[in-house]
């Protein structure tokens, strides 16, 4: 649904996130303990952990406590999942988050569905890891609004977690260890095993008919495979697709980190899988409904000096929008949605 341009302003660091270890998991119970398996869900590839901060069952257990733990802020009002509800798509179902005091951002916050796969972190790929990604929603003031070292004296404060922390990572709190056991939690948020992946593996009834033609027109004349691409459905790259492009304080997107001309208004590609489930759309939250979503594409997008060269009018009918459509919906909604309960939190 996008376009071909889109490594020019990635750099060879986007290379580097996935190198690190081996280690590939299909899920985990929930209760505090994790037992890590040996298969990702079927249609995924393996997840792989960087080699400073491999995959460990305690460390796991550790992260999702600080997710969904509100003595993150400095406030104790918002907690990782605020932001990234499991109920709302691993995002929000409102426009844009609100943090420590009340204060919004601009941009609406992004599926956190098989973010082990990302080369980039945020809209405009500004963190190339999820270690380095989690620092920032901490520290902001817009958002949780405590320092790292505020931070780590907190949480050294609580037992629960100064000995766990001293189990996984021998020794008491530190802010990097925050992050990266908050990272190990995070790769395993995993959502294959749709309808799209089983009809790919030979069960051929997996697909509606609808879907199927709805599948045929995103290989096809919808062109949303051009972007949208691979396993986790995005080439992880970066496009201008003339959203936000006529506010009167335009949102520049990528070109705030690669000061390229032509990023302006670029943004990251996100995953379509589990798209129904995290609503709204789009980096600023502006569309509503996937019906918004696809007539926006249908019409070619937002005309600017910047916009993709991919972005055409697609000439889609009715009946081809609502196929479209149901195979975004129905084929790439897992059954097995990972929707995560919060954990007993330490004191």
């Amino acid at each position: 649904m996008c376009g071909s341009k889109f490594w020019k302003s990635a750099g060879i660091c986007g290379l580097l996130i996935c190198l690190g270890s081996s280690f590939a998991f299909r899920g985990f119970s929930e209760s505090d303990k994790f037992k890590a398996k040996s298969k990702v869900p079927l249609g995924l590839r393996e997840v792989k952990f960087p080699k400073d901060n491999p995959s460990i069952a305690e460390k796991i257990a550790l992260g999702k406590q600080l997710f969904f733990d509100s003595r993150l802020s400095k406030d104790n009002s918002i907690s990782c999942s605020t932001c990234h509800n499991p109920n709302s798509g691993w995002s929000i179902s409102e426009r844009f988050a609100t943090g420590v005091g009340g204060k919004k951002g601009g941009r609406n916050p992004p599926t956190l569905i098989n973010v082990a796969y990302n080369k980039f972190q945020f809209w405009d790929g500004r963190s190339p890891t999820l270690e380095a990604q989690a620092k920032g929603p901490i520290e902001a003031s817009i958002e949780m609004n405590i320092s790292g070292a505020e931070l780590v004296k907190k949480l050294n404060a609580v037992e629960g977690y100064r000995s766990q922390f001293q189990k996984v990572f021998g020794s008491d709190v530190t802010f990097d260890n925050i992050t990266k056991a908050i990272a190990n939690y995070e790769r395993t948020i995993l959502s294959g095993n749709a309808p799209y992946d089983r009809f790919k593996a030979g069960d051929k009834n997996a697909l509606s008919p609808s879907s199927r033609r709805g599948m045929k027109l995103f290989f096809g004349k919808a062109n949303c495979a051009a972007c949208h691409a691979g396993h986790n459905f995005s080439d992880g790259g970066f496009h201008n697709l003339g959203v936000g492009m006529k506010a009167k304080n335009v949102d520049v997107g990528r070109n705030a980190v690669s000061k390229l001309t032509e990023d302006r208004g670029s943004f990251k590609t996100p995953t379509l899988r589990e798209i129904a489930k995290s609503a709204p759309y789009m980096h600023d939250g502006s569309m509503k409904t996937l019906e918004q979503v696809i007539d926006h594409y249908n019409k070619g997008g937002t005309p600017n000096a910047q916009l993709d060269e991919e972005m055409y009018e697609l000439k889609l009918s009715v009946q081809e929008k609502k196929d479209l459509i149901e195979f975004l919906v129905l084929g790439l909604s897992s059954s097995n949605f990972p929707l995560h309960k919060p954990p007993k939190l330490p004191k």
